[in-house]
C-alpha cells in the first residue's frame, strides 16, 4: 500500500510546480497604470516642444554664438590696441549696421489694392505703384460685353431711346441727387455763402450747347503712347494693360482679380484662374519694378505681404503657400494694413480710417494691436465718388454724352477729373468753367469745354450719404469659387469679424435697400458631418491658355489641410459613388444642398455705413466703455488712403464727427501723416519699417517650419489671434 504523499511531492511529480526563470511573458514594454487620482503632463506645454518657438530659440542662440566669436576674433586682431572694448564696439556696431542693411535690401513688401498694387524693397524710400489689372487675349473687350452697355448704365424709355439726361439713372438717383442739392445749398446759406438760383440751369445752358473742339493728331502734344499688341502676348499686366486700345487687334479684355479688398470671383469661372491671374500680377511687378528678373535667385529674398484687417483665412493660408512653396521665397511675414499704417506713422496708438478705391477700412491700434473689436470694412470708396461724379456731370447735361467707364481712356479721364476737381472746401463751389481732352485711338483729340456746380463737392460727400452710390453689383460671384474657411471640429465659420462690423451689416440691412444683393432665403438645415463636403460641379472649368510656370497652381477643388486648415480636401475620385442597392447615387445633389448651412447676412447684405458713423462705431467698439479711451482715439484719427486725397477732407470729417457727437467735439482732432508723407503709400511704408526689424520680429515664417506644420504654423507666428 502506498503511503499518502504530501502536496509538495504531488506538485513535483505531476510538473504542477511553478518554477520561475525570470522571464517575462511578453517582448512588449509593459507600461504601468496612471494614477488617476495625480496625474501630471507638460505634453506641447514648454517652448522646446513646439517647432515654431523652438526655431526661434535656436536662431537666437546661433547669433548670441556668431556675436561671441566675432567678439573673440575682434579682440585678437586688436590685441595690441590700449582700449581695445572701444575698438570691439565699434566694429561690432559697423556689422551689425552693414548686416541691417543687407537684410532690408533682400526684402520685398507687398501691398495689393483694389485698383493699385504698392510694391518695393524695404530699403527704397518709396514703392513702385503698379495697376492691379491684366489683361489677357479674348473675343470681345469688356467695353463690348453685354451689347457694349456703358457704365454708369443708362435706364432706357419704353420706347428703346435714352430721352433726357435727368432720367438715365432712375427716380432713386435723381430724388437723391435734389435732395444732396437742396441740403447743400440750405448749408452754405448757413454758412453765409453766396447761392446764385440759377446755377444748375446755367450749367445745363453751357454744356447743351458748346460742342467740343477737333485737336489733329499731329498738333497734339500730349499724345497717348498705346501699348502695341501686334505681337500677340499672351497677358499685358500693370500700366501696359490700361494703354491697350479697346479696338486692338486681337482683343484684349481687362481683369482686376482684387476687386473690394479681396479676390473677384465675378469675372472668372474657375478658382485656378483667379489665383493665376492674381499672382501674375505680383510676379511682372516683382520682376519689372524690384529688379529680382531671375526666379532662380528668389529664394535669397523674403516677402512681408500686407493684409486687411477683416481678412480671409482661405487667401491668407493660399498666399502663404505659394509664396513659399511654388514660388521658392526664403521666407513671408503677414502684417495687418492698419498695424502697418502705424508703423509707418510711428504712431502707438491710433485710429486709421483708410480710405482705399473700392473698400474703407477703420480700425482702432493700441501699443502696437489692433482691437478686434473695432474693425470695419466698408465697401465703398474712390471709385465709387467717381462714379457718382461722372452720373452727377451727365445728369446735369456733359457735352461729352457718351462717357463710358468701361472704356480704358474714359476710366482713366474719370480718374483725373475727379482728382483735379472734386474738393470739400466749400468756398470754391462756383459756376466754373473747365476743359479735358479725349485722346481714342486712332481718332482725333476733341478737347471739351464744360461747366460745373455742386458736382465737384455732392460726390465726394456720398462717403457720408452712401445711399447716392450704386451697390447692386458688389456681392457678385460672392462664395462661387473660394469657400470660406471652417473650423475643423463643428464646421462653423472661423474669419475673423468684429462687434462693430456686425453693427455695418445691421445699418445696411435696415437703412440701405440697394445693400441688400439678393432676398433673403429660407433658413436650410445645420449640416449633418462636421466637416462640409466638396460641392458638385458638373462642368469642368477651362485654365486661361499661357499660364507657363503658374499652371501647377491650386486644383479646381477644395483647399487642402495646408492651404486651409479647418477644410477637408476633395476625395480625388470625383465620380458620384453608388448607392447601397447598385444604383448611381442620383439625390447626391439633393443632399449637398441640404448639409449646407443656413443663410448668413453678412453674404448677402453690402457693408455700408456713413463715414463719420462708422469711425463712432468703430472707436466706440474699441474703448468698450473705457472713457480715457474714448477720448484718447477722437484726438487720434488719422485718415490715409488714396480716396481721401480730396481738398479739404479731414476739416470736413471734423465737421462731421463734432456734430455727431457735440459732448465730445473738443476731444475730435483728425491729423495728417506725419513728415509729410503721401496718405496713399503710408501703409507700405509701414511694412517696409516691418520688414527691416531685426531680433524684434518674430512672425516670419520659413521653408522648414511650413514643411512641417503647413498653414497651422499661422497659429504661432502672427501678431495677432489667428
Amino acid at each position: 500500500m502506498v503511503g499518502k504523499k504530501s502536496g509538495r511531492a504531488l506538485l513535483r511529480e505531476e510538473g504542477l510546480q511553478r518554477t520561475d526563470n525570470n522571464m517575462d511573458l511578453t517582448s512588449f514594454p509593459q507600461i504601468p497604470m496612471i494614477n488617476q487620482k495625480n496625474y501630471y503632463t507638460e505634453f506641447m506645454k514648454r517652448d522646446d516642444q513646439i517647432l515654431a518657438l523652438r526655431l526661434q530659440n535656436e536662431e537666437a542662440r546661433n547669433r548670441m554664438t556668431k556675436a561671441a566669436r566675432d567678439k573673440d576674433r575682434a579682440l585678437a586682431q586688436n590685441g595690441a590696441s590700449a582700449d581695445p572694448d572701444v575698438d570691439m564696439d565699434d566694429d561690432a556696431q559697423g556689422d551689425e549696421a552693414m548686416e541691417t542693411e543687407a537684410f532690408g535690401s533682400k526684402t520685398i513688401v507687398i501691398h495689393p489694392g483694389s485698383q493699385n498694387l504698392r510694391i518695393g524693397l524695404a530699403t527704397d524710400a518709396l514703392p513702385r505703384t503698379v495697376p492691379m489689372v491684366i489683361a489677357r487675349r479674348s473675343d470681345v473687350s469688356e467695353s463690348e460685353e453685354g451689347d457694349g452697355e456703358p457704365q454708369p448704365k443708362r435706364q432706357k424709355l419704353d420706347s428703346g431711346e435714352l430721352g433726357d439726361e435727368n432720367t438715365w439713372f432712375g427716380k432713386d438717383f435723381k430724388k437723391e441727387y435734389n435732395a444732396m442739392a437742396a441740403e447743400f445749398k440750405t448749408f452754405r446759406r448757413v454758412n453765409k455763402r453766396r447761392v446764385l438760383p440759377n446755377s444748375r440751369e446755367l450749367v445745363w445752358n453751357w454744356n447743351s450747347r458748346n460742342p467740343p473742339e477737333i485737336i489733329p493728331q499731329h498738333s497734339d502734344p500730349l499724345e497717348i503712347d498705346w501699348t502695341d499688341v501686334s505681337q500677340k502676348p499672351e497677358h499685358v499686366s500693370g500700366q501696359a494693360a490700361l494703354r491697350i486700345p479697346d479696338d486692338s487687334k486681337p482683343r484684349y479684355k481687362l481683369l482686376r482679380p482684387w476687386q473690394n479688398g479681396r479676390l473677384n470671383e465675378a469675372d472668372y469661372e474657375s478658382k485656378n484662374s483667379l489665383f493665376v491671374d492674381f499672382f501674375t500680377i505680383i510676379y511682372d511687378a516683382i520682376m519689372n519694378e524690384v529688379g529680382a528678373n531671375r526666379k532662380k535667385d528668389w529664394n535669397q529674398y523674403s516677402i512681408v505681404f500686407i493684409i486687411p484687417d477683416l481678412y480671409e483665412k482661405t487667401i491668407v493660408s493660399q498666399v502663404l503657400h505659394e509664396l513659399l512653396q511654388d514660388c521658392g521665397f526664403q521666407r513671408v511675414c503677414f502684417i495687418q494694413e492698419s498695424l502697418a499704417a502705424t508703423f509707418g506713422a510711428g504712431y502707438s496708438s491710433s485710429c486709421i480710417v483708410d480710405v482705399g478705391a473700392q473698400k474703407t477700412s477703420i480700425c482702432c491700434v493700441e501699443e502696437g494691436m489692433c482691437v478686434e473689436n473695432s474693425r470695419i470694412s466698408l465697401q465703398l470708396g474712390g471709385e465709387d465718388v467717381t462714379q457718382a461724379f461722372i452720373k452727377m456731370m451727365l445728369f446735369d447735361k456733359l457735352n461729352y454724352d457718351e462717357m463710358n467707364l468701361k472704356k480704358r481712356h474714359d476710366y482713366l479721364l474719370a480718374e483725373e477729373l475727379k482728382q483735379k476737381y472734386c474738393t470739400f472746401s466749400d468756398e470754391a463751389i462756383s459756376v466754373q468753367l473747365y476743359d479735358f481732352h479725349v485722346r481714342t485711338h486712332g481718332q482725333d483729340t476733341r478737347k471739351y469745354a464744360f461747366k460745373i456746380y455742386d458736382e465737384v463737392a455732392l460726390a465726394p460727400m456720398g462717403l457720408f450719404r452712401p445711399n447716392i452710390f450704386d451697390h447692386a453689383h458688389k456681392l457678385d460671384g460672392r462664395r462661387t469659387l473660394i469657400q470660406r474657411s471652417l473650423d475643423l471640429y463643428d464646421g462653423s465659420p472661423n474669419d475673423p469679424v468684429s462687434p462693430a462690423q456686425v453693427k455695418v451689416i445691421e445699418y445696411a440691412n435696415d437703412n440701405i435697400p440697394s445693400a441688400i444683393s439678393r432676398p433673403p432665403e429660407e433658413p436650410k438645415p445645420k449640416p449633418k458631418f462636421l466637416t462640409p463636403r466638396a460641392p458638385l460641379s458638373t462642368s469642368t472649368p477651362q485654365r486661361p491658355s499661357g499660364l507657363g510656370n503658374l499652371s501647377h497652381l491650386i486644383d479646381d477643388g477644395d483647399p487642402t489641410p495646408r492651404s486651409s486648415p479647418g477644410a477637408t480636401p476633395a476625395p480625388d475620385d470625383a465620380t458620384p459613388r453608388p448607392a447601397r442597392d447598385g444604383t448611381p447615387n442620383g439625390d447626391v445633389a439633393e443632399d449637398a444642398e441640404d448639409e449646407t448651412e443656413p443663410d448668413d447676412p453678412a453674404e448677402r447684405i453690402v457693408p455700408i455705413m456713413p463715414l463719420d458713423v462708422a469711425i463712432l462705431t468703430s472707436i466706440t467698439e474699441g474703448a468698450r466703455g473705457d472713457e480715457r479711451k474714448l477720448r484718447d482715439f477722437l484726438g487720434g484719427i488719422m485718415v490715409i488712403g488714396g480716396g481721401a486725397k480730396i481738398a479739404s477732407f479731414n476739416s470736413y470729417l471734423e465737421y462731421r464727427l463734432r456734430t455727431l457727437r457735440p459732448d465730445l467735439a473738443k476731444d475730435v482732432l483728425i491729423g495728417p501723416p506725419p513728415r509729410e508723407l503721401d496718405p496713399q503709400v503710408l501703409v507700405w511704408k509701414g511694412g517696409s519699417v516691418f520688414g527691416k526689424l531685426r531680433g524684434t520680429n518674430d512672425s516670419w515664417i520659413g521653408q522648414l517650419e511650413y514643411d512641417r506644420l503647413g498653414a497651422r504654423i499661422l497659429n504661432y507666428k502672427c501678431m495677432w489671434a489667428w
